[in-house]
C-alpha cells in the first residue's frame, strides 16, 4: 500500500483526506501538524499531501528535495519563493500542483477555456468566487486558474488583462479583460462562476462545492497516481486524464 503523510491533519482539509483515505488502497502513514517532526513523519511515507500555508508548504518542499519525495499540493496563496522551493522539488520527484482538487472544477477549466477560444475576447469574461469568512488568500487560487484559463483561450497574457479590483472611476471596460471578484461570508465551501457577456446574450459556467470530500477524494486519486510518475510538476488535469 502507498503510504502518505498528511500535513495539516487538524485543518479542514486534512481531516476530510484522513477520512476519505479509509475508502481508498492508501495507508496513512503519518500525520504532521505545526510543532511536529516534518522530517519523520516524510521519511515514514512514499508521499505527502500538503494543504497547510505558503510556509509550511515551502518548508515541507525544502525536506522533501532530500528525499526525491513525491507530493501533492492544494496549499494557496503561494508566493515566489514558495513556488521557487516547488520547483526544486520537481527537478527531482514527481510532484501535482493544484488550486483545486475535484473533477468538477477541472472540468470547469477545460470548458471556460474553450468558452473563451470560441467566443473571444469580444464577449467580456468575468470570475466571481464566494467562500467562508475564515479563508484567507482573494481571490481563491481555483478562481485564478479559472481566470487564466480564459486569458489561455484568448491567447492573452494574463497578467496583463487581469482586474481584480474595481473601485471608483475606472473608465471603461477595457476589451479582453478579465475581471475576478472575490465574496467572503459564513460557512461556504467554495462557489465558482465564470460568465461570458455578449450582445444581448450571457453564458454562465459554474460550480459549487456543497462537501469537502470531493478535493479530498482527487487528492488521495492524485496521491495513488504521482508515485508512479517520473520528476515533474503536474496539475489535476493530467491526473484526470483531461
Amino acid at each position: 500500500m502507498t503510504r502518505v503523510c498528511v500535513l495539516g491533519p487538524s485543518g479542514r482539509m486534512g481531516k476530510a483526506v484522513i477520512e476519505a483515505a479509509t475508502a481508498t488502497n492508501l495507508t496513512i502513514s503519518a500525520r504532521v501538524d505545526l510543532g511536529d517532526d516534518m522530517a519523520a513523519g516524510l521519511a515514514a511515507s512514499d508521499v505527502y499531501i500538503d494543504f497547510t500555508t505558503p510556509v509550511a508548504t515551502r518548508a515541507a518542499a525544502a525536506l522533501a528535495f532530500t528525499r526525491k519525495l513525491p507530493a501533492v499540493v492544494g496549499t494557496t496563496g503561494l508566493g515566489p519563493d514558495d513556488e521557487k522551493a516547488l520547483a526544486a522539488l520537481a527537478e527531482v520527484a514527481p510532484i501535482v500542483v493544484a488550486a483545486n482538487f475535484s473533477l468538477g472544477v477541472n472540468l470547469l477549466l477545460g470548458l471556460a477555456r474553450q468558452a473563451a477560444r470560441i467566443l473571444g475576447p469580444d464577449w467580456d469574461a468575468e470570475v466571481v468566487e464566494t467562500h467562508h469568512k475564515n479563508k484567507r488568500d482573494a481571490p481563491s487560487g481555483t478562481a485564478l486558474a479559472i481566470a487564466r484559463a480564459i486569458a489561455a483561450g484568448h491567447g492573452s497574457d494574463y497578467d496583463t488583462v487581469k482586474r481584480h479590483t474595481r473601485d471608483g472611476d475606472v473608465g471603461p471596460r477595457p476589451r479582453g479583460e478579465i475581471g475576478v471578484s472575490t465574496v467572503r461570508g459564513g460557512d461556504v465551501i467554495g462557489e465558482h462562476t465564470a460568465t461570458f457577456f455578449g450582445a444581448a446574450e450571457r453564458i454562465e459556467l459554474s460550480h459549487r462545492a456543497t462537501s469537502r470530500t470531493i478535493f479530498a477524494a482527487g487528492a488521495l486519486r492524485a496521491a495513488a497516481w504521482v508515485v508512479t510518475q517520473p520528476p515533474g510538476r503536474y496539475d489535476m488535469q493530467a491526473v484526470l486524464g483531461l
